[in-house]
């Protein structure tokens, strides 16, 4: 499977399935997994695009294929 856009909301939701808690609204908002902060997009700014996730992925220390459910099966 291969990464596609997403909607900020199916952004945060995956994130707090994948252990990040919260959604700090200050400035800029960001989400925290231990010792992990995220910053996370504006909501206003549309589908988050597959070239701006991947850098997102890898400051927050997900792997593609833990992103895409793959290493659950």
């Amino acid at each position: 499977a291969r990464l596609t856009p997403i909607s900020h909301r199916q952004f945060v939701e995956r994130l707090r399935a994948l252990g990040f808690e919260g959604l700090v609204g200050g400035r800029p908002p960001q989400m925290r997994r231990g010792h992990t902060t995220l910053i996370v997009p504006n909501p206003h700014e549309g589908d988050i695009s597959v070239g701006f996730l991947r850098p997102l992925l890898n400051q927050a220390g997900i792997s593609r294929e833990k992103w895409l459910g793959e290493s659950e099966r």
